[in-house]
């Protein structure tokens, strides 16, 4: 998710300072998307530089500054809301273009890749459904609609996982395939003895 729009969807709400920016954003996305400081502040930036974002008067006590949107900033905001993702852009994928390269490149066990691999994500899909066990399981009555947005996020990236194991079943199941259609590797011809040597 672009950071730009999900500190904008918090400013949505009302006035923020950076930091809270921050401990909202992760709080609300089950802290799967980290964001540090800097980052926020430069978002910020860009965010007041193009009339989306206004900074509202001097610091805080504390040397807090609060942001809020202008009315330029909630309308694209609600455009957000309004229009799909773009999935036509595809995102570079490292467990793709590392599969992709260990079949082209000579001396790699990609049976081997292919296995860690799905060790390691069926691991990770283990733990993702018993955190999401434990979200449905707990009392969360006045926290019901932040507990909402982290099931979304968990069982977003539980999908994702079940995908990528079906998708490693199925390099698996090409690999095999690929390895039968092999050209087999044409025996020797035997050498011709030599005349003198049969007559001996």
């Amino acid at each position: 998710m672009s950071v730009r729009f999900g500190l904008m969807a918090l400013l949505g709400e009302g006035e923020k300072y950076g930091a809270q920016l921050r401990a909202e954003f992760e709080e609300r996305t089950g802290g799967t998307w980290p964001l540090n400081v800097g980052q926020v502040y430069t978002t910020l930036d860009r965010l007041i530089r193009d009339g989306l974002v206004a900074q509202n008067g001097d610091p805080d006590s504390e040397g807090r500054i609060g942001y809020s949107l202008t009315p330029q900033g909630r309308a694209e905001l609600e455009t957000w809301w309004a229009t799909p993702v773009d999935r036509s852009s595809t995102p570079r994928d490292e467990l793709t273009i590392k599969l992709a390269l260990a079949v082209t490149v000579a001396g790699v066990d990609v049976q081997r890749v292919v296995q860690d691999q799905r060790t390691a994500t069926l691991r990770h899909l283990r733990d993702l459904t018993r955190l999401k066990h434990d979200v449905l399981t707990r009392d969360a009555t006045e926290h019901r609609s932040r507990d909402l947005a982290w099931l979304l996020v968990l069982e977003n990236l539980i999908f994702a996982a079940e995908a990528e194991v079906r998708w490693l079943d199925h390099v698996e199941t090409r690999l095999h395939q690929e390895s039968l259609r092999a050209p087999a590797v044409p025996l020797a011809r035997p050498t011709a003895i030599p005349e003198q040597e049969v007559l001996r």
